[in-house]
């Protein structure tokens, strides 16, 4: 690519994204002219992992529309590097920016069916006319058709049910509705978001676990418009149905909110969890229209059908006006003074970079989202801003603060408060603000490391840009094989289509304890199996439920026994199944948050660091039979990370192919783990020590990839058996850090395991396995593109620039091994024999 100096003014007139990049670069001692140079983008990248996912920046699927509101014919991209030639020098964090240009909104008059006093609240809140997506995803749900509007961050998407739903229950003063979001502050602010706007009589409400007991009642009995969540939905109102008879008989519509969060096991058990509630609907004789809002995802329509059992029209033209946008690829420089694990180079961390940023923008008077991977993280980020202000501007020392779930329900309602009134300029947060809360007017966003899907990065940049001026975005690689690869490849993610949400309703970890709570509800029908809940696989798991006496047949049916004991209590559709853990500071008795139970032994183990509101406490004790962990304040200057190990067992063979040397499987899988120790690290990764512990192994029948090498053919690549265990396990660790970019996960949501001899294959293996029970579709997706899969996987070891691994290629943050062996050259090479492999004709033995 050559160099051209162009004008940094947008095409909107504004320069404040760049004006903010300049501020970045200066704080971190770059020449902040490196934002002013700029290079036109060439063709898209060659070496990219084909197509599908990463195909390029301009790749096109039937017009799709990116995810920042652009189709590709409009887009006009301008890639800015550091270095003369168009590529960053090594030292240099600076690696791409692209300019998003601003796009002009087309409002459209309102549907003849609005009633005027809906017209004038929202003129009074300077909404004059709809934009046209907006009208005409209001005008199917008024026709009764069941609607998906997928359109951009910030483009209003609630007015396309807000329309309908108001007009509807103002036209019936009898007539309810439901609202569900994936939080309780999304549902907070869309609550907010209809003062003066809901016609008398509506009387909007939440219920939810924040409701205080002696307002549930009210809600139940006189709300018209429910807003509530899915747990609270599987827990409390479905159990109790009857109830709720009143409401369920005159239920017109179904608002599903940021639907496309609900993938993988939580979206199957969600996806259930609606067909429960549309069959005691119908049970009361109510056929209510649902409308889903969601990000932009490919396929849209298919998704929430899949979702909601039934068909759905999708809205994805954008007619909303959007802001300017700079968005710059960050990769943290390699320290010289210190080295990591096993000598590798180590890379100035995310999260200290991050927190630098956050602090200057803060300075510059812009306010900022700082994205964050961990409660742990966001507590840290923020403590760090904080210092770095109050040294230069003490007065704004007090306006950063941290954000994340665990927090008491007063505390996150205060947050939100101050963020919205901009009374906090800086905020590090998890992705509990990435859904919904509309918050105008942000500068700025800054990532600390990729969120795991194009989704996600785009849901969190679109929190900045609110307003007419251009805003920054700043994407701070981790070091991690996929942040490495997309700073290096900014086309595989800015412009390459969005990812399908995938979820299986048939997951039989999903639908046993789902059709146990519908059938306690309400007797299942032979008629509900088959049409609502599956069919054939529904069957199959409702006869294990008899024969293990948790449900009885009947000629008509299944039915729960009435034991006085309803199932939904006891079922978990958001975490592990083990429930939550308290997290309780001995000395007062007062409970600082909750962990979920599965994550419990690596987190909050005994001698864990655990940060709450920026203090600081050492956990004393870790009682999982009692749901406990007691802690005590302390501010250490060291940080823990757990160790564990894992073995895999196969149950069963699902697919399995024969490449010449090299066999590819999908099966069952059972994955044991256990936390065996912890070490206490120094801020600059140094490890002080190793501590033992003692803590019950966890197990989980999922779903796995795997492929086998004859010996013979690792032998005719030069690797001989004192090699072959670490190339084997730099492969493994590669290959988790490089699906998510084929699949909608992270690298915690999957596992792997390496080894010169399985006793289940008697050959040398390296398994990717699927995090949940009964699988999320992770590992499947794994098989589908294994080829394409592990060419980047290649690619990302083959040119790191570290000589014998570092975390940015093959080593692994929750390597229960120390990352040792690793061997990246070995890694290359058994990449090299597999990629051969299946590139070397048809495979054989195929089933």
């Amino acid at each position: 690519m050559g160099a051209t100096a162009e004008s940094t003014q947008g095409p909107d007139g504004s320069q404040r994204g760049v004006e903010l990049l300049r501020r970045v670069l200066a704080g971190s001692g770059v020449d902040p002219a490196r934002a002013d140079t700029t290079w036109a983008s060439g063709a898209a990248d060659t070496d990219g992992p084909g197509p599908g996912p990463g195909a390029g920046m301009f790749a096109a699927q039937d017009g799709f529309d990116g995810p920042d509101g652009l189709r590709d014919s409009d887009r006009s991209h301008e890639y800015r590097g550091s270095g003369d030639d168009g590529v960053a020098a090594v030292d240099d964090p600076l690696r791409h920016v692209v300019r998003i240009p601003a796009r002009a909104g087309n409002p459209v008059d309102w549907p003849g069916w609005t009633p005027e006093p809906l017209r004038t609240a929202w003129a009074d809140r300077g909404v004059t006319r709809p934009w046209s997506h907006q009208a005409h995803g209001a005008e199917l749900v008024h026709s009764g058709a069941d609607v998906v509007v997928a359109t951009g961050t910030a483009s209003g998407k609630s007015l396309v049910y807000q329309l309908p739903v108001l007009a509807g229950l103002a036209e019936d003063p009898r007539a309810t509705a439901l609202y569900l979001a994936p939080t309780k502050a999304l549902a907070a602010d869309q609550l907010r978001s209809l003062d003066g706007l809901a016609p008398d009589g509506v009387r909007p409400a939440a219920f939810d676990g924040d409701t205080p007991m002696d307002q549930r009642d009210w809600v139940r009995r006189h709300c018209r418009w429910v807003f509530s969540n899915p747990d609270m939905l599987h827990r409390s109102i479905l159990p109790r149905h009857g109830r709720w008879a009143t409401f369920l008989r005159r239920l017109r519509y179904v608002v599903v909110d940021e639907c496309h969060t609900y993938r993988g096991v939580f979206g199957s058990h969600v996806a259930l969890l609606l067909r429960r509630l549309l069959r005691l609907a119908a049970r009361y004789g109510a056929r209510p229209v649902i409308v889903l809002a969601s990000a932009t995802v490919a396929r849209p329509e298919e998704f929430a059908s899949r979702l909601t059992g039934r068909g759905v029209v999708a809205v994805t033209e954008d007619g909303s006006p959007h802001a300017g946008r700079t968005v710059a690829f960050w990769e943290p420089p390699l320290l010289a003074e210190i080295t990591g694990e096993n000598g590798a180079p180590v890379r100035r961390s995310a999260g200290a970079e991050v927190a630098r940023m956050l602090a200057d923008l803060v300075l510059t008077d812009a306010r900022t989202l700082a994205f964050v991977r961990s409660r742990r993280a966001a507590e840290l980020t923020a403590l760090g801003a904080k210092r770095q202000v109050a040294e230069i501007a003490p007065e704004l020392a007090a306006r950063v603060a941290a954000y994340r779930g665990g927090y008491l329900p007063e505390e996150r309602r205060a947050l939100e408060a101050d963020l919205m009134s901009g009374e906090l300029l800086g905020v590090a947060t998890t992705n509990a603000l990435e859904l919904g809360v509309d918050i105008s007017g942000l500068d700025a966003v800054v990532q600390a490391g990729f969120p795991g899907t194009r989704a996600s990065f785009w849901q969190q940049a679109g929190r900045a840009g609110r307003a007419a001026d251009e805003a920054l975005v700043v994407l701070v690689a981790r070091d991690d094989p996929l942040d490495t690869y997309l700073v290096h490849h900014p086309r595989s993610l800015i412009g390459a289509p969005v990812e399908s949400c995938v979820l299986n309703p048939v997951n039989p970890y999903v639908l046993a304890p789902q059709l146990a709570c519908a059938a306690a509800e309400m007797p299942l029908t032979t008629v509900d199996v088959e049409e609502i809940f599956g069919g054939a696989p529904a069957v199959e798991v409702l006869d294990a439920l008899v024969g293990e006496g948790v449900l009885r047949r009947r000629p008509h049916g299944w039915f729960w026994p009435d034991t006085g004991d309803a199932p939904a209590a006891h079922v978990d559709i958001r975490g592990s199944g083990l429930g939550q853990v308290a997290v309780v500071e001995a000395a007062t008795g007062r409970m600082l948050g909750t962990v979920d139970g599965g994550s419990a032994p690596g987190t909050i183990h005994s001698g864990a660091v655990y940060l709450h509101r920026g203090d600081s406490f050492v956990v004393d004790e870790l009682d999982l039979d009692d749901g406990v962990a007691l802690v005590h304040a302390e501010d250490p200057d060291w940080r823990t990370e757990a160790q564990s190990v894992s073995d895999v067992t196969v149950l069963e063979v699902r697919e399995h192919r024969r490449y010449g040397p090299v066999q590819v499987c999908f099966g069952a899988t059972t994955v044991t783990s256990q936390v065996v120790a912890y070490r206490r690290r120094t801020p600059d990764g140094t490890v002080l020590d190793q501590t033992a512990l003692d803590l019950p192994p966890q197990s989980l029948d999922t779903r796995s990839v795997w492929y086998t090498i004859d010996p013979d053919a690792l032998a005719d690549a030069g690797i001989d058996e004192a090699r072959l265990p670490g190339a084997l396990h730099a492969a493994e660790h590669a290959a988790i850090g490089l699906l998510p970019l084929f699949a909608i996960c992270d690298r915690w949501d999957i596992g792997g395991l390496s080894t010169a001899l399985h006793p289940d294959t008697g050959l040398p293996t390296v398994f990717v396995h699927d995090g949940h029970p009964g699988g999320a579709g992770l590992a499947e997706r794994g098989h589908e593109v294994l080829g394409r899969w592990l060419a980047a996987t290649r690619a990302a070891v083959r040119d790191c620039e570290c000589r014998t691994g570092c975390p940015s290629c093959v080593q692994s943050p929750k390597c229960g091994n120390g990352n040792n062996p690793l061997d990246k050259t070995g890694a290359v090479q058994v990449l090299d024999l597999v990629l051969a492999a299946l590139e070397g004709g048809a495979p054989a033995g195929s089933r």
